[in-house]
């Protein structure tokens, strides 16, 4: 690459000479529900390909068979791919964002689809929480483009729409069914951090059956919430012995399991005959989620059966395998984090991180993964999940630049490496 810091230069600056487009790109991202469940998110795939066919970017459009998606709890599901193909050789760099997103709940000050913007944020479900990174990566690309630099390999825009429901109907679709298969994967994430591994995920129904009888004479049923609750006290006692199970990656420390969610009963005099809890095992990379099932499940059987009467029912929710480093992420770690440093003006450090995402279907299907985008350092000062989510735009200005001198690094440098002048 001839001359990388005027290359860098210029870069920079076509990001800059088109940020304002760049913000209406996302605010009208923004501006299109989809509110996971219901999980109906074929037509924000829909307005996404419009609006990037409009930048000169087209989208392939694989729509979910309906059954698909009906087995996995969503309405619709439209996945968006967008393939750049340069010259010969060099690597295929994959970006990953999802466009799904649980629905805004209450107590915004802002209307939550309204992509309103005051003090250099921008407001809205789903600011932060990644459509800020379709985005961010769509305008990387372009800013490549412009450059006029000769480049070899490609890139492909993944955008999906599955992540709250477990990735299986998005990027899990689309490597199953053989629509990808990058070399390198970057996929939407915070600014202030180059993540490199992360999490699984157990999550489990357990339904509790007892007997249901009038309140006024308790010993002709079963109380199935008595059942419940030393299953609750057993899982719990789990958290004291997971604390001591520590991860050796930086940012995770230790396994812990979160009930979320119970639902039993029919009335204040009635004995409750069913209580159902749904319960989420989050585990360490280190961890074997197979092993991990096995032994949670014997908690909770060794638990109802120490109330009389009482059997329970164990269903698989979901099993999300933990996100870990594979040989060849080096280069693109380094890179994110060297340009970072100098676009931020501080160390952004390489770390784990305790949440999972879709960056690990693409671990499992053996293609390095790295997961850095447009956002805060931390989680809690996106809101995302919570009112008021937000993004600071110039987070995403300068994120966009960090991507696009990395793609820079591994596309225009490779077309350097084979002899292209400039």
């Amino acid at each position: 690459m001839p001359d990388p810091e005027r290359y860098y230069d210029a870069l920079d600056a076509w990001v800059d000479a088109h940020f304002d487009e760049q913000v209406r790109f996302l605010q009208a991202l923004v501006q299109v529900p989809t509110d996971t469940p219901p999980g109906d998110n074929a037509p924000h795939a829909e307005r996404t390909a419009q609006l990037l066919a409009a930048l000169g970017l087209s989208a392939e459009c694989h729509p979910v068979p309906a059954d698909v998606v009906d087995a996995s709890g969503l309405q619709s599901v439209t996945n968006l791919i967008v393939r750049r193909r340069y010259g010969e050789g060099g690597p295929t760099i994959a970006l990953n964002a999802h466009g799904d997103v649980v629905p805004p709940g209450e107590g915004w000050s802002f209307p939550p689809y309204g992509a309103v913007i005051e003090d250099g944020r921008l407001y809205g479900r789903a600011a932060a929480v990644s459509k800020s990174d379709f985005a961010t990566y769509a305008f990387a690309v372009r800013a490549l483009e412009a450059s006029g630099q000769p480049l070899d390999g490609g890139v492909e825009l993944h955008f999906t729409y599955d992540e709250e429901f477990g990735g299986q109907c998005g990027p899990g679709w689309l490597l199953a069914q053989g629509l990808t298969r990058p070399d390198l994967l970057i996929a939407a994430g915070f600014s202030y951090q180059v993540v490199t591994a992360h999490n699984g995920c157990l999550q489990l129904e357990v339904t509790v059956h007892g007997r249901m009888a009038h309140a006024a004479i308790p010993d002709t049923g079963i109380d199935a919430l008595q059942g419940a609750n030393a299953i609750l006290t057993a899982l719990y006692a789990e958290n004291t012995r997971y604390r001591r199970v520590r991860s050796s990656i930086p940012g995770i420390t230790h396994p812990y399991v979160n009930v979320g969610r119970i639902e039993g009963g029919t009335n204040t005099n009635v004995v409750p005959g069913r209580v159902t809890l749904k319960l989420d095992r989050r585990m360490i990379p280190e961890e074997d989620p197979e092993t991990v099932e096995a032994e949670i499940r014997d908690v909770i059987q060794a638990a109802a059966a120490s109330v009389p009467g009482i059997t329970v029912e164990i269903r698989r929710l979901l099993l999300a395998r933990a996100l870990k480093p594979l040989p060849g992420n080096a280069g693109l770690v380094q890179a994110l984090q060297r340009h970072a440093r100098e676009v931020f003006g501080e160390e952004i450090p390489a770390t784990g991180s305790p949440l999972y995402t879709d960056a690990r279907l693409y671990g499992e299907a053996g293609v390095p993964a790295v997961i850095y985008g447009a956002g805060p350092r931390t989680v809690l000062e996106s809101h995302a999940k919570r009112a008021d989510e937000r993004l600071e735009l110039e987070d995403l200005r300068r994120a966009t630049k960090v991507v696009a001198r990395v793609l820079a690094d591994l596309l225009a440098g490779a077309a350097s490496r084979r002899g292209h002048t400039g």
